[in-house]
């Protein structure tokens, strides 16, 4: 049986040739000759309570100049896909939610949904890493200026940052006698209204954060560790740092072993976990990448991982 994969992604013609991980998603999908449908965040909607979606067959090629051919346009069921990968990059807004919420009346249906919608809502890629304190480093999540101002003054050096940024924008290296310490809390909650975290300053950010992907809780056994610029705090590769491909270490292991079950449990089928040092600092679960870059410097067939996850999901259905 032909399985038949939709994809709600960003504009594929905007997205970068060389790095993109659902790319590499799309042309592992068809090396095994799946029904491939192209569809964006706008072609969902819901008719007499019934997920539909306007969607476009897909062939990615594997050409730097032209690496998609689009079919003409059909509107049908969503559940007619068999999965659905939701790669929609951030930002986590309303917007995405309501395509959470579309995406739940497909899963009912008997699609399967990567990741699953109502855990995308609810696992907040700050917010979760937080149900595991053994596995990260001391952290405060709040909106009152004087928690964070507290938090700065008992651990001096520390990183602040919203709940809802991407590519490390907007993060914070301050401490409590930096004189901008007020302002900068001003500016991440609104004046005390909308929370921020704060989290102790890990020097082994020089070494790098490292982004850990797990296929249905099984973590691949090399990460990307993304080394700071020089004159930088932050790692990520959009912040201008500089990725180096490493083998996970007992730590690392260790800590996929604690975060395995809940990500299972969550319908969380493919996760980034964000590394530095010994702690865990994000848990990306909207649409996690690295992919091509881990793939380029192993043997590794991620996409063909995930690929493998996902036929034995269906297979259980």
């Amino acid at each position: 049986m032909t399985i038949k994969l939709g994809v709600v992604m960003d504009a594929i013609s905007s997205i970068p040739y060389k790095k993109d991980s659902t790319l590499a998603m799309l042309w592992e999908a068809d090396n095994r000759n799946w029904d491939i449908r192209y569809i964006e965040q706008q072609d969902m909607f819901i008719e007499n309570g019934q997920a539909m979606t306007t969607s476009r067959s897909l062939k990615p090629l594997r050409n730097p100049e032209c690496w998609y051919q689009l079919g003409d346009a059909n509107v049908h069921p969503l559940a007619e896909c068999d999965v659905i990968l939701m790669r929609k990059d951030p930002p986590f807004d309303m917007e995405f939610i309501y395509s959470t919420y579309i995406l739940d009346k497909a899963e009912k249906a008997g699609s399967l949904i990567v990741n699953k919608p109502q855990s995308l809502r609810d696992c907040n890629e700050k917010i979760f890493a937080t149900e595991f304190p053994d596995c990260c480093t001391p952290t405060t999540v709040s909106a009152n200026p004087q928690i964070l101002k507290k938090f700065a003054e008992k651990y001096n050096d520390i990183i602040l940052k919203p709940l809802d940024g991407m590519g490390g924008a907007s993060i914070f290296r301050t401490g409590a006698k930096d004189k901008n310490l007020s302002v900068i809390i001003e500016t991440l909650t609104g004046h005390g209204k909308t929370p921020a975290m704060a989290q102790q300053f890990i020097p082994d950010i020089s070494q790098g954060d490292k982004r850990i992907l797990i296929i249905d809780g099984e973590p691949v056994p090399y990460g990307l560790s993304r080394i700071p610029a020089e004159g930088e705090n932050r790692g990520n590769l959009a912040a201008g740092g500089t990725g180096v491909v490493n083998e996970l270490t007992d730590r690392e292991r260790w800590i996929c072993e604690q975060v395995r079950d809940s990500l299972v449990e969550k319908g969380l089928i493919f996760v980034g976990l964000d590394v530095i040092g010994d702690y865990i600092t994000e848990i990306n679960v909207t649409s996690p990448t690295c992919l091509r870059e881990i793939e380029a410097a192993t043997s590794i067939n991620i996409a063909g991982l995930l690929m493998d996850a996902i036929e034995r999901r269906l297979a259980k259905k």
